[in-house]
């Protein structure tokens, strides 16, 4: 059981890695550069890779064996990352994109492979907690050392000499899974063998679209996607942009690197750990209605802040307050959300539940990358019309009002957007009241 749970564990971390660089540590380099905030908020168009993921995950279900999948996809990472080691992003930013590109495509197609592989080794109840709290835990752990603690020495070390130490992460684990017993697995050969045999289950398997229009079908669905969707965005806008104001207001990349790299993400993981916990006292929907309540009144503590930045103490520990008090219900409502997705899954009919797990099942690493598209967009609207991004973030732990270009005073975004999200509130805790 424990070569099961440090391989898994170790497949997870380096494939948290991409998104440690991308979400933590190149907006803080970028902007340190000179960079603009328009430009770095459409390096989220990097994790388009993950919308395409449902495209290829029957081929690598059904064609040659995990093990092959996994040392090609780590071996692929370890090249990308030799590639971007020759790069400088002030000079290169067109080739760094590329890499990147290159590394979500490779991190999306080992998820697959990897999920296969959990899904056959582990065994019980039992083991899918252990084997969950692998995955949870080492992926964080990937992103809060490429986003934590590789910007804490990036000014030290540089670019290139991070990026030569990532490629050799990726050889040593390549060479690890390439020898791994655990993928000699009974059970992962009979998997593999089954996908190989299939006949018209495949055929229907390579109709993704098929497969989209049944899971929407399933009672509760769109509701997750629009409840998902709503208070992701607004995470996300005060995960990735509030420590871009920071760095403007003297702090430095390295600090950011601790305190929101590293110290906000141990805060995540605890979140996350505390939720299975009160999950077993608590109803979805009691938990759901204290959560978002803290969620919202964080939200504009955090806008607030905006108005009053400054270069002392007080406020720089205010900040770090506020980011890892987010962090920390951030973690809460994913495994909440975890849960929810799990239940709408089990109305599904059984030929699509694996399906559908999947694909909703990874708040962090699927919706939430379609989320970040989205957000994409924003940033550019949110340009167009000069408006803060910190100060919209606080509209949506749910649907945001319409815009009003002729409001610019923090003061005025942060009411509206409080009195926005409390009328959805009862509504969304009927919603998870109804799964419990």
């Amino acid at each position: 059981m424990n070569d099961k749970l440090v391989f898994l564990g170790l497949l997870y971390f380096v494939q948290g890695i991409p998104y440690g660089l991308q979400s933590s540590l190149l907006p803080i380099y970028l902007r340190g550069a000179g960079h603009s905030l328009t430009r770095i908020g459409f390096t989220k168009i990097l994790y388009f890779p993950w919308v395409l993921k449902v495209f290829w995950a029957p081929f690598v279900d059904r064609f040659g064996t995990k093990r092959r999948w996994l040392v090609g996809t780590v071996s692929g990472l370890a090249l990308a990352c030799l590639s971007s080691a020759a790069l400088a992003p002030e000079a290169h930013i067109w080739g760094v994109a590329g890499t990147l590109l290159a590394m979500n495509c490779l991190a999306s197609v080992q998820d697959i492979a990897v999920d296969g592989v959990a899904v056959a080794l582990l065994k019980g109840r039992g083991e899918l907690g252990l084997g969950n709290t692998a995955q949870v835990v080492g992926y964080k752990a990937g992103s809060v050392f490429a986003g934590g603690g590789l910007l804490a020495v990036i000014d030290v070390a540089g670019w290139s000499w991070m990026f030569m130490l990532l490629t050799f992460v990726y050889a040593g684990v390549a060479l690890f899974v390439l020898g791994a017993p655990v993928l000699d697995d009974e059970n992962l050969r009979g998997q593999q063998a089954d996908g190989g045999r299939r006949g018209g289950q495949g055929a229907e398997a390579m109709r993704p679209w098929r497969v989209w229009r049944k899971m929407l079908a399933v009672p509760g669905t769109p509701w997750t996607v629009l409840y998902v969707l709503t208070y992701k965005l607004g995470e996300q806008g005060a995960v990735t942009m509030f420590p871009l104001f920071l760095l403007d207001h003297h702090m430095t990349a390295r600090e950011l690197g601790f305190w929101n790299g590293v110290i906000a993400m141990g805060f995540s993981i605890c979140g996350s750990s505390l939720g299975g916990v009160l999950l077993a006292q608590f109803s979805i929907g009691a938990l759901m209605r204290r959560v978002f309540v803290l969620r919202t009144v964080s939200m504009v503590f955090q806008s607030s802040l905006l108005t009053v930045l400054e270069p002392s103490a007080l406020m720089k520990g205010m900040a770090v307050l506020s980011m890892s008090v987010q962090h920390f219900l951030g973690g809460l409502i994913t495994t909440l959300t975890f849960t929810t997705m799990m239940h709408c899954t089990q109305r599904a009919e059984e030929s699509i539940q694996v399906i559908s797990f999947d694909c909703r099942g990874r708040p962090e690493r699927e919706i939430l990358r379609i989320q970040r598209q989205t957000y994409c967009g924003l940033s550019l609207l949110i340009s167009c019309f000069h408006l803060d991004p910190v100060s919209i973030n606080c509209f949506f732990p749910t649907p945001p009002l319409p815009f009003l270009p002729i409001l610019s005073a923090h003061s005025i975004f942060v009411t509206l957007g409080s009195f926005n999200a409390l009328p959805l509130i009862p509504l969304l805790c009927r919603f998870f009241s109804s799964l419990t």
